[in-house]
């Protein structure tokens, strides 16, 4: 069982500094630091890392609030006003609660493809290997996605139905309840949560673990675009099996989740980008004999 945290750290005059926030720019630093290490090894100057985090920082963090904002959550579907910060019927009616992003509400697949937006962007800017330059930061954003999903536990968000256990879950305050889970029904002392955000968290690291060893033990034989492709499948795989079970507030378009749907999109490029790479591999390596027949 584990209770709720205070969401501010400390203050500083009347400047409030959130967990969340905290959180989250430890992800992003842990991250670089990873990156920037292993970016040498295949001949990028770890200085271009550090150079292009600002631009993929800011896109990402772009991403991920646009991709909350226009999202609507099942409970933001209501017949009665819509609860604060609750996706698209929210913020179309209080805009300037945009720019809050203290608060929470960063949609993670925003985040990776403005993220990723930004990497191509510095890499063609600086003449660099695209899919190298995502190779390098793949696990580095893994590892970061692992530290910051804590700032969600902080939030008292991204959590799941009720475990039914008398002591694995988290206790939630009335104010971060979901509709489906009132006090009155679900009673604050005796009804836990399933942590979800801990689950991707520990996805998260997992991913990280296992792409950094793949990189290091056969790097030599890795084709460009294999580790990002690998972030790509692997998250998506996870992403999907969690929202299927563990997310009682999904955006749901159709059939599924909304999560689910993108999740899905990451497993079909990331596997087009290995395929797409052997393909052109074998066709380079059949050219010299056409040439010589």
């Amino acid at each position: 069982m584990v209770p709720p945290v205070e969401p501010i750290a400390f203050t500083i005059g009347p400047l409030a500094v959130h967990w969340y926030g905290i959180l989250i720019f430890t992800g992003v630093v842990v991250g670089t630091i990873y990156a920037a290490r292993q970016a040498p090894r295949v001949g990028i100057s770890a200085d271009h890392i550090w150079n292009g985090l600002t631009l993929c920082v800011v896109l990402a963090v772009i991403g991920s609030r646009l991709y909350h904002v226009f999202s609507t959550p099942a409970e933001c579907v209501t017949a009665g006003p819509p609860l604060q910060g609750c996706g698209w019927p929210w913020y179309r009616e209080h805009p300037l609660d945009i720019l809050a992003i203290w608060r929470g509400g960063l949609g993670i697949y925003g985040g990776i493809i403005g993220g990723a937006l930004g990497a191509v962007i510095y890499a063609w800017r600086n003449r660099l290997p695209v899919l190298l330059a995502l190779d390098i930061g793949a696990p580095g954003l893994a590892l970061g996605q692992a530290i910051g999903r804590w700032g969600n536990f902080v939030n008292q968000e991204l959590y799941g139905p009720p475990t039914g256990s008398s002591w694995w879950g988290l206790r939630i305050d009335a104010q971060h309840r979901l509709l489906q889970y009132p006090i009155s029904q679900y009673p604050y002392e005796t009804t836990l949560f399933h942590p979800t955000f801990l689950y991707e968290s520990l996805w998260s690291l997992l991913t990280f673990l296992v792409l950094a060893f793949i990189w290091r033990k056969w790097m030599r034989r890795l084709r460009p675009g294999d580790i990002v492709a690998g972030y790509l499948i692997a998250y998506g795989t996870g992403r999907f099996w969690i929202e299927q079970f563990f997310r009682p507030d999904a955006w749901v378009i159709g059939t599924l989740a909304a999560a689910q749907w993108v999740g899905l999109a990451l497993i079909a490029v990331g596997l087009a980008v290995i395929v797409t790479s052997r393909l052109r591999a074998r066709k380079r390596s059949a050219s010299p004999q056409e040439g010589e027949s």
